[in-house]
């Protein structure tokens, strides 16, 4: 196949420093390393510095930003992204457009180039009371949008693909399943000074459980501390993530069960020191109620930590067979599960075992998999399938 030019809706990865940010980044580099012969684009609102994306462009010579050029559209880069980017397209010689936060330029098809957009999740369908009743009316329509207009959708797992092919009625032929893998400094072992500082810096616990994410209701960190509160030997709970006004609830919960001395709060800890805290906890805990997929639980078996997560949606996905996966209300049954996989002298085989066990389980999403999964979705949509 002759190079390519292949374009990418880049918002996210200038904007967002974790998740669909991540995600983005993660898409551009992979690409760009493993098919180098091709000319990658990253179309940019306005310029916007981000550390990681800066490391991208400096990194590969075959990937370049694209800004507005009018003033109009410099000025008004919201309405640029979905009607001002048309020409600048065109002018590109783009073969493959890639919106990769589930939405594409509203004048995709004018353009006559081929696209593909990347859908995480249909959260705010699934459970509508977290999203405001506007969100959820433009989240609707730009999905929906993009799923129709675009030659082929990625999900992000078979969860995602169902909630595609079951809300907006798509044929399932036009999706193709490319799981999202973590970033490389989780699978890379962390050297003991480097642990001890963390440790230091946010005088963290000798053991305690782990649990990362927004600290919305949606992912019901709240769950943990009543199971904390059950749980024969209840060790310190960290949990590492955006406040939001779902917080107070969690701290004041955690008060009047008697925990709140083990409940340890961080917010906007910065990147580099997110793989040391995988590696310094015990257990890490993830009951969210719904996700896309899981980024999070794959970074932890990474990092060798036996994983507990809630049933109902795609974590068994992330997961695989030998993490404990318990119901998203049963406080009991996540206090047990926790309990069997701590590390003392009764649990060590079953938890070695599990941890060796899930390492095996995702490398399926390594980086090799994904970038040839990817290129084969493009051939698909240049050979008109």
């Amino acid at each position: 196949m002759k190079p390519l030019v292949i374009a990418f809706d880049g918002k996210r990865a200038a904007n967002n420093k974790t998740g669909l940010g991540n995600y983005s980044r993660h898409i551009i580099s992979l690409l760009a390393k493993y098919f180098p012969e091709n000319r990658y684009l990253v179309f940019l609102p306005k310029h916007n510095k981000n550390k990681q994306l800066e490391e991208i462009l400096t990194e590969n010579k075959n990937v370049s930003e694209v800004f507005p050029i009018k003033g109009f559209w410099r000025k008004f880069s919201s309405l640029w992204r979905s009607y001002g980017i048309k020409k600048q397209i065109v002018d590109s010689q783009t073969a493959i457009y890639h919106g990769l936060s589930n939405e594409l330029p509203q004048t995709i098809k004018a353009t006559k180039v081929k696209s593909v957009v990347t859908i995480h999740d249909l959260i705010f369908l699934k459970f509508p009371k977290f999203y405001k009743f506007f969100d959820r009316k433009i989240y609707t329509y730009k999905f929906r949008s993009a799923c129709q207009n675009a030659d082929r959708i990625i999900a992000v797992s078979e969860c995602t693909k169902r909630d595609i092919v079951d809300v907006f009625k798509i044929n399932p032929d036009k999706i193709d399943v490319i799981y999202q893998g973590c970033d490389k400094v989780f699978k890379t072992d962390v050297a003991p000074e480097t642990l001890l500082k963390v440790k230091q810096k946010y005088n963290l616990p000798e053991r305690f459980l782990l649990n990362v994410g927004s600290i919305e209701e949606r992912k019901n960190a709240l769950f943990i501390v009543k199971a904390l509160s059950l749980m024969k030997e209840k060790l310190p709970l960290v949990i590492v993530g955006k406040r939001t006004k779902y917080t107070d609830e969690v701290e004041k919960t955690a008060q009047s069960l008697g925990v709140s001395n083990l409940l340890h709060i961080f917010d906007k800890v910065p990147f580099e020191d997110l793989a040391p805290f995988y590696h310094l906890g015990e257990v890490f805990i993830y009951p969210s109620r719904y996700e896309g997929f899981g980024i999070p639980i794959i970074e932890a078996i990474n990092c060798g930590v036996p994983v507990v997560a809630a049933k109902g949606s795609c974590l068994e996905e992330a997961g695989g067979p030998d993490c404990q996966y318990v119901d998203p209300d049963n406080e009991k049954s996540l206090a047990q599960a926790i309990e069997r996989v701590l590390n003392t002298p009764e649990n060590q085989d079953f938890r070695t075992n599990a941890i060796a066990k899930s390492r095996e389980y995702v490398k399926r999403f390594s980086e090799d998999n994904q970038a040839i999964q990817l290129m084969d979705c493009y051939k698909k949509i240049l050979n008109g399938k």
